[in-house]
């Protein structure tokens, strides 16, 4: 797949000036919508997990005409719902060093140092209100004995700054921003459709101005107006099939907007968790997240010897390599999340894995139950426990959990500028969807502050200077919408056409395991070649010889997985391209020829230093580069040693 070089891109809407002065100098300069006015403006909202319920229901709040729209029965069904271990804030409540300034260069180190300064500051600054914000609604956060809220330990931090509420924290927030979205339902300023899905974005004269969605109960096409459309819509790890994510996950909605327009950034980055429970067979169409908050008590180790299968009672403690504490003294078990999952990688392939087929690592947790005693540990991760034995049948309060790495998240997204306006005018883009605030590599408990950093604090604040100009808008372009309306309905017609004998899942498996084997926790160029190679050949297959039974007018799940099947196979061929051009390791994104000699992530700030924002034109992907310029850290080789 041959790329084009484009002309430099450059975000122009974040201050210059003191980092710590910026985000209040963008919000003094953005020019304000009086509240009469707000009450005339109108704002869809795709997706409404944390980032887009927050932000639905913040816009609402402010007087906005909102027109909300997710896939599920009722927004508290969201991903959001499946995180678990925290949410990070600046508080220092603990008294432990941590300040604003710490977590901003922990978050940029931990995403090795390929995001944006500004927005990173910006997210640090604003995670401070997200938990008063948070309490306010009651979200029950974790307290100490005295009452104070409690705070634990993520990777990539030397300072507990993570709030949590047991191994819950995504669906007590959701909940709190649920909450805060009825309450605008009830007002009449959010308009709420469950069960639609977007299939396109109209673009009218240049400017985002509606969608077409889909009722999935009833398979009507139908098209939704607004001044401003924002998306909410998540990350696409289920490119891989197997991943953490909920099964609906998908990337129709910014990969539509992508072919309308907007640039894709930095597509390769996706991230691998190290704690996750293994693949146990063929049958699995998902896997399930152990959360990374386990690695504060539980200790990582696999055998010393080689194909070692005796029960883990059985092998004595000189017998065990509790190998990240080894490597890396300085953080031990609590590395970021690619530092971790390449060495269990690294052991497992030495042979010393443990459980069916070798892939699995031991996080234990007898030292924890010995030192604490087992009602605390029951208290801090119980439901965590239970759900582990649930899946496994094995109880990990009696015997070791066994974790390996799974694809959970993805730093790539569309690009955005500081107000997170996407390179289509009036098309905002927040939380997981966008690409802006994590670099190659997201620290542990960093999604759920970005989602509502987002949501409840900065799209608010920098849409209006947009809407500002709706006035000079005009009426939409009725051509655009019907020219959207009518990709629609052929790509439908086109996939229940084909009438061929492999399922849209049998494709998706195919394309997933490719994609882990050629791109996934170790890329290569003859593995990226490789894949560029094979996508379109399945590509060209799936529209050869994809079955989608039934019809458009009812629901019909194989129709609506046949459409983000095909969208995948898109994102991954870019994907690979994306990594095949990169060919330093940062983070997330390790090139086997790019590694220093303890076999870590060796970068190339020469030449990759920048932000790749792609762009999809009939030729071909065109490659625009922003350039990454650091001021307030220094560009210097990853150590938690």
């Amino acid at each position: 797949m041959n790329y084009r070089e484009g002309e430099p891109i450059r975000d122009t809407k974040a201050p210059e000036g003191p980092i710590e002065e910026r985000w209040e100098k963008r919000k003094f300069a953005a020019r304000l919508v009086n509240p009469a006015n707000k009450r005339k403006l109108s704002v869809i909202v795709v997706g409404t997990g944390l980032a887009g319920g927050s932000a639905a229901a913040t816009l609402g709040e402010l007087g906005y005409q909102v027109t909300a729209f997710c896939y599920q029965d009722s927004p508290r069904r969201a991903h959001s719902i499946a995180a678990q271990g925290g949410i990070n804030a600046a508080k220092n409540y603990r008294g432990d060093g941590d300040s604003i300034y710490r977590l901003f260069y922990d978050t940029v180190k931990g995403g090795d140092f390929r995001a944006r300064e500004s927005n990173v500051y910006r997210l640090a600054q604003v995670s401070v209100n997200i938990i008063d914000q948070a309490v306010a609604q009651g979200v029950p956060f974790a307290r100490e004995y005295g009452g104070l809220l409690d705070t634990r330990s993520f990777g990539g931090a030397q300072v507990s700054r993570t709030f949590y509420a047991r191994g819950q924290t995504g669906q007590q927030l959701l909940l709190g921003a649920y909450q805060a979205l009825e309450r605008q339902i009830a007002a009449g300023t959010v308009t709420m459709h469950a069960r639609h899905e977007m299939l396109e974005l109209i673009v009218s004269d240049g400017r985002a101005r509606g969608v077409v969605v889909r009722d999935m109960v009833t398979g009507e096409i139908e098209s939704h107006l607004a001044d401003a459309v924002v998306l909410a819509t998540g990350g696409y790890g289920n490119v891989f099939f197997l991943s953490t994510n909920a099964k609906g996950c998908n990337t129709t909605a910014i990969w539509r907007a992508h072919r309308k327009g907007a640039l894709f950034a930095n597509p390769c980055y996706t991230q691998i968790h190290p704690t996750c429970i293994p693949v146990s067979g063929e049958y699995q169409s998902k896997l399930t997240l152990m959360s990374e908050s386990l690695r504060n008590d539980g200790r990582v180790w696999v055998p010393l010897r080689k194909g070692d299968t005796r029960p883990p009672a059985a092998i004595p403690d000189d017998e065990r390599d509790y190998y990240l504490e080894r490597i890396y003294p300085a953080f031990g078990n609590l590395v970021p999340r690619d530092i971790a999952s390449r060495a269990a990688k690294n052991v497992c392939d030495e042979g010393r894995g443990v459980g069916p087929g070798g892939l699995g690592v031991y996080l234990d947790f007898a030292d924890a139950i010995t030192r604490l005693g087992r009602e605390a540990v029951e208290e801090k991760y119980g439901n965590l426990f239970e759900m582990y034995e649930r899946i496994t049948g094995e109880d990990p309060y009696a015997q070791p959990m066994r974790i390996y790495p799974a694809v959970h998240y993805t730093m790539g997204g569309l690009w955005v500028d500081y107000d997170l306006q996407s390179t289509v005018p009036g098309l905002f883009v927040v939380g997981e969807a966008n690409f802006s605030d994590h670099g190659a590599n997201r620290l542990g408990a960093s999604a759920l502050m970005q989602g509502l950093a987002d949501g409840y604090f900065v799209l608010p604040a920098t849409i209006g200077d947009y809407l500002a100009d709706a006035r000079d808008f005009g009426p939409v372009n009725e051509v655009s919408v019907a020219e959207a309306e009518i990709a629609v309905r052929d790509r439908i017609h086109r996939l229940l056409s084909v009438d061929g004998d492999r399922t849209a899942d049998s494709y998706h498996r195919e394309l997933g395991k490719l994609m882990w084997d050629y791109c996934g926790m170790e890329r290569t160029e003859a593995s990226l070649t490789k894949a560029l190679e094979r996508i379109p050949e399945l590509r060209e297959e799936f529209w050869r010889n994809v079955k989608v039974s039934g019809t458009n007018e009812e629901l019909n799940q194989a129709l609506e997985r046949a459409g983000r099947v095909a969208d995948f196979f898109d994102l991954a061929e870019l994907m690979c391209l994306d990594a095949l051009h990169r060919t330093e390791s940062c983070g997330g994104h390790f090139r086997a020829e790019s590694q220093d000699a303890d076999g870590e992530a060796l970068r190339d700030d020469e030449h990759f230093a920048y932000v790749a924002a792609w762009e999809h034109t009939l030729e071909g992907p065109v490659l625009h580069r922003e350039d990454l310029a650091y001021e307030y850290v220094t560009m210097s080789q990853r150590s938690y040693k």
